[in-house]
């Protein structure tokens, strides 16, 4: 079965009333770039996803997690 990543990455940026341009700042990418993971059109790099959770202070697997898509 096909699997799909599902990410959490909007969720964190609310709750630390980040813009998408402030979180993309503070990770080093563009601003697109967290327009599209948010809108899970891109699954970003393990090292950009350790930025992601050094920044939000949580696990890896609090922001992604592996679903089916059947």
């Amino acid at each position: 079965m096909p699997e799909k990543i599902h990410n959490f990455i909007k969720e964190y940026r609310l709750k630390l009333n980040l813009t998408q341009d402030e979180l993309a700042k503070a990770v080093g990418v563009s601003r697109q770039s967290i327009n599209s993971i948010e809108r899970e059109r891109y699954i970003p790099s393990l090292p950009l996803a350790l930025r992601f959770a050094r920044l939000f202070n949580c696990q890896t697997e609090d922001l992604f997690q592996l679903h089916d898509e059947g």
